[in-house]
């Protein structure tokens, strides 16, 4: 698990997240042409108040990959 810093919606905030969820958030954001944080900003806006944001973000890319994105991550 790694723990990074982000700003998003004007303030910084820590994710905590496995290796192989940043590969593929990163790997998402390209595919859409966003930044890693603008991405993160669209998640964490559409993500119920119940619901945390690192467990937001695994759910975005496990639906992303659902959904027939590209799959381009290894789990090295």
């Amino acid at each position: 698990m790694k723990k990074r810093s982000i700003t998003i919606a004007g303030h910084r905030t820590s994710i905590s997240i496995e290796e192989p969820f940043w590969e593929a958030l990163k790997d998402i954001a390209g595919h859409e042409g966003k930044s890693l944080a603008a991405l993160v900003a669209a998640i964490d806006a559409e993500r119920p108040t119940d619901v945390n944001l690192s467990s937001a973000i695994r759910l975005a890319v496990l639906g992303h990959y659902r959904a027939g994105g590209p799959a381009t991550v290894s789990s090295d």
